[in-house]
């Protein structure tokens, strides 16, 4: 019966000279930017689905007259009035 090494720092590949571990910071990192990212998104995307469900005429506008500045201030007030309501709610 053989026993493996088990202990810490783990043995991986991502060594440098030798048997020196080097942490995942940048992993982590790169992580969290990325779900930041995805959270932002998600949260552009369902707002702007609730503005074209909720105010159709504001984005037919913005979009047959290609002026985005109407779409992004109703998008706006769309987000602030949600953060609002959830912060009254807590």
């Amino acid at each position: 019966m053989t026993l493996r090494r088990t202990g810490w720092p783990p043995r991986s590949s991502k060594t440098i000279e030798g048997d020196r571990f080097v942490p995942m910071n940048f992993a982590r990192f790169g992580l969290g930017v990325f779900g930041f990212t995805g959270l932002i998104a998600a949260t552009l995307a369902g707002a702007t689905v609730w503005l074209v469900l909720t105010d159709p005429v504001t984005v037919a506008d913005a979009v047959s007259e290609g002026e985005i500045s109407p779409l992004i201030r109703e998008l706006a007030d769309v987000l602030y009035r949600a953060l609002r309501d959830l912060l009254r709610y807590l």
